[in-house]
């Protein structure tokens, strides 16, 4: 995931290479290449990019991948909905149960949702 408020992902592996896009802090990646200090990563849409190694962490985050995600108070459909969560939403994973993820919001609040809604590790 990326461990700076905005991560450049570069056309190539190195700085010469234009940065395609950015992304925010904790924004979940896939490693699918090592060259170097520089690891080539998809998204949960499946675009390839490269970033620099050392802005990168291996903390644990999904992103909402489904248009509205329902955060709710634990793990089961039956719970109440505690927030609401929109596409490309990013979320500091704390733990997983069956088909559900726990997930805690930039804002602190924290919550379950399923799995199938989110992308990540």
């Amino acid at each position: 995931s990326a461990a700076v408020d905005e991560l450049n992902l570069r056309n190539g592996p190195g700085n010469k290479y234009d940065a395609r896009w950015t992304v925010i802090k904790g924004y979940p990646l896939k490693v699918v290449a090592v060259r170097g200090k520089w690891l080539q990563v998809s998204d949960f849409e499946n675009d390839k990019a490269w970033v620099y190694r050392p802005m990168t962490s291996a903390t644990p985050h999904h992103v909402v991948k489904a248009k509205v995600a329902n955060l709710r108070r634990s793990p089961t459909t039956k719970s109440p909905v505690v927030a609401k969560l929109g596409y490309g939403d990013v979320l500091r994973t704390l733990g997983r149960r069956g088909d559900w993820v726990q997930v805690k919001l930039a804002s602190g609040r924290s919550g379950w949702v399923s799995r199938k809604l989110v992308w990540g590790f």
